[in-house]
């Protein structure tokens, strides 16, 4: 019998979405998230650890056939590559993501003092007033864009006397959203959603509304968005992992926002072959609205697993998530679809 995932357990879901998306966790910046996973798990009366590297690792019980499901917490954000004679500052990524997708954005610079100063992302000719090639016609390139702090500010040494130094994290604005017709709108679904399906997951195990046929331990990684979150806290019995991360829209892809997707194939090749076959069994038995996609530009923390030597069965599921590494949105029946599909993964 599936088991009983309530409104009440998704909207659990949803509120732990918005919460995780409103906490700054650029790529190397992660301690904030990391600590409110913690103190979320001592909430939940969960036994909770972290590797050295930061990740946080729930071990839900049960006996068996290790499997670990991995979502991440970093995200996507920048840094402080320089700062201009004018008192503006040049960025440098975190993550893969065009310079046109964070434009006018809001950010906070977090310097490592602990003051965290506002700014904006602006283009350096971003007046249409002013400049007869603004908007339009500019590349977006570290040398277009800048970010302008919301401070008087007149020169690099002004800059400097707020404590900003070169290597400081650049967080972006979530700005997240949640309608009343269930869609979530938001930076950093990717994977903030998926975090939070797991957390919804670990409160059903707790509750006893999900009994374990394995042992079963939740994995919320940190540097996934630059390619080795998964490369390491693994416990030693493991058979198998599944990434619990984003069904990517769009193109041919059957995924959409309001289902769960189980990936066959993305970037580093196909997943394995029993695994995903028995989540499509799973999602078949429960009538779920899923789809099985091919992700050509897509890579996932199982697969920096792989690399690092772990012989592991290996999967890749997740919410549907529009616009990804953009403003993203999903629905709270993509993270529903989600869910029921591990829980009762982890009962058969």
């Amino acid at each position: 019998m599936a088991p009983n995932i309530t409104p009440a357990i998704v909207d659990y879901a949803v509120e732990q979405t918005v919460n995780l998306c409103r906490v700054p966790s650029p790529t190397g910046f992660t301690k904030k998230a990391e600590g409110y996973l913690m103190a979320e798990a001592r909430r939940l009366n969960l036994s909770a650890t972290q590797t050295r590297k930061g990740s946080v690792l729930i071990n839900l019980g049960g006996e068996g056939r290790g499997l670990v499901l991995a979502a991440h917490i970093d995200t996507l954000g920048a840094m402080v590559r320089s700062i201009k004679k004018d008192g503006r500052l040049r960025l440098t990524l975190l993550g893969g993501f065009p310079y046109n997708n964070i434009e006018q954005e809001n950010v906070i610079i977090h310097t490592r003092g602990g003051r965290e100063i506002s700014g904006t992302v602006q283009l350096t000719k971003a007046s249409v007033h002013v400049f007869s090639d603004a908007v339009g016609k500019t590349e977006r390139t570290d040398e277009t864009v800048e970010v302008v702090i919301d401070e008087k500010v007149e020169n690099a040494d002004d800059v400097r006397a707020l404590g900003i130094r070169a290597g400081d994290h650049v967080s972006l604005d979530a700005r997240t959203v949640v309608t009343s017709s269930g869609y979530i709108k938001s930076r950093h679904l990717d994977d903030k959603a998926s975090a939070a399906v797991q957390l919804a997951l670990a409160k059903l195990v707790k509750d006893g509304e999900v009994k374990l046929s394995r042992k079963v331990w939740l994995l919320f990684t940190t540097y996934e968005e630059v390619g080795h979150g998964g490369s390491a806290g693994i416990p030693d019995d493991v058979e198998e992992m599944i990434s619990v991360d984003m069904g990517a829209v769009g193109d041919d892809l059957e995924t959409d926002e309001c289902k769960v997707s189980i990936c066959a194939k993305d970037s580093g090749g196909p997943y394995d072959y029993d695994v995903t076959t028995a989540l499509i069994d799973v999602a078949e038995q429960l009538r779920l609205n899923y789809a099985v996609d091919i992700y050509p530009r897509y890579g996932s923390d199982v697969e920096a697993t792989l690399r690092a030597g772990h012989d592991i069965l290996h999967g890749l599921i997740g919410p549907g998530v529009a616009a990804s590494h953009g403003y993203e949105r999903t629905h709270r029946e993509g993270l529903e679809n989600t869910l029921k599909l591990l829980a009762s993964y982890v009962e058969r």
